[in-house]
């Protein structure tokens, strides 16, 4: 590998230089492995060992299509894509994902025309360890690559590892189909070739369904939210921290918001002088650009401790709702402000609210409830 980063003039601790070392590597070891395999399994009249290297020359197109991707999605930010490319990287890690799937469909439809039609097999010791020297090398291939995708934290190089893995995986059922025809006669090579499809086929399914949730968005890190949650809730002036949202746009390039909960007769002068420290921790730490949003919080009014004492006598009679925040008695008015935040079992929202206004009603009659339901999106 260190031969590799010095020609190809890359950086072993930068993002891209992992990302293009590894695929440079993964298309030089299929390259080889994927010739090997065609001109034997064509020699013996294998369908099972052409069918994988072919998915091994489709692995070479994977390994490419994931340089590409990292090579696009490091373009800086400009004028038409602000928050940069990103999500190039996801883009190509779908197109990865139905390359793999395509593979494993073509190889289905093989394996079936020879179960229809079979065709006699010619299998030697020496394809037979030629065929496991290659699945000995995707396998570590595979498990490597997995490694530094997570280190680059590229989704589409985990996806060409998992695939890599799932090859040699595929590669010890050909083994097994060729050792059992060698022994002992049993054509099974069309059945071994349909079990490999499968396997393929498993590998693109996690691909895609990885990327596609990446794209649709999901929640951020769990570990990243611990830490900005912790950093703004150790903040002198901070009373509460709620609401975080996490927007990916790419690897390492995050958005986000969270709402505060603020003593009610600070300045702006004075929130900013506070906040501002913790907006750039974050920003360095955990390379997100946050956005605060504000609570008032009245902390000196008897009334506004009795009304935080009654929500949370009623928040834990109830299994779904996870906590409450916002509580805010507006000066000069009767109105009572809450947020709800309830977990994703929770089917009746509308019964809670009702239920929730009802016993508010009971015990503050002159108030109106301004009442917010909300999940946790992190």
């Amino acid at each position: 590998m260190k031969l590799l980063y010095s020609v190809l003039k890359l950086d072993p601790e930068s993002r891209e230089g992992i990302i293009g070392a590894t695929s440079a590597l993964g298309i030089i070891v299929n390259l080889l492995i994927a010739l090997t395999k065609v001109i034997i399994g064509a020699l013996a009249s294998s369908i099972a060992i052409i069918s994988e290297g072919v998915n091994n020359a489709a692995d070479v197109l994977t390994s490419v299509l994931t340089l590409l991707g990292a090579k696009l999605a490091g373009k800086a930010p400009d004028k038409k894509h602000p928050f940069g490319y990103g999500r190039i990287e996801y883009l190509t890690g779908l197109v990865i994902a139905v390359l793999i799937l395509v593979t494993g469909v073509e190889m289905v439809i093989n394996a079936v025309k020879l179960i229809i039609h079979p065709e006699p097999v010619s299998i030697s010791y020496l394809s037979l360890f030629i065929v496991a020297g290659s699945a000995v090398i995707k396998f570590f291939l595979g498990v490597y690559t997995i490694k530094m995708g997570k280190k680059a934290n590229s989704s589409a190089l985990e996806g060409v590892g998992l695939d890599c893995r799932g090859d040699a995986f595929a590669s010890l059922i050909t083994i097994v189909s060729a050792l059992l025809f060698i022994l002992f006669k049993w054509n099974l090579d069309a059945y071994a070739g349909l079990i490999t499809s499968a396997i393929i086929i498993k590998a693109g399914v996690e691909v895609l369904m990885s990327t596609v949730s990446e794209l649709i968005g999901r929640p951020g890190e769990e570990e990243m939210a611990e830490h900005i949650y912790k950093t703004v809730r150790a903040t002198d002036g901070v009373l509460n921290a709620a609401d975080l949202m996490l927007h990916n746009y790419g690897p390492g390039a995050w958005s986000g918001s969270m709402n505060l909960e603020l003593d009610h007769n600070m300045t702006v002068g004075e929130v900013y002088k506070f906040l501002h420290e913790p907006q750039l921790k974050i920003m360095h730490e955990d390379h997100v650009t946050m956005v605060f949003g504000i609570y008032a919080v009245d902390n000196d009014s008897d009334q506004s401790h009795k009304i935080r004492k009654d929500i949370a006598s009623f928040v834990r009679t109830k299994e779904h709702i996870v906590s409450y925040h916002a509580v805010y008695l507006e000066p000069g008015t009767n109105r009572i402000y809450v947020d709800l935040v309830v977990d994703y079992d929770m089917k009746e929202r509308k019964a809670t609210e009702e239920e929730f206004l009802e016993y508010m009603n009971g015990l503050y009659p002159q108030n109106e409830i301004v009442l917010t339901i909300e999940t946790e999106y992190v």
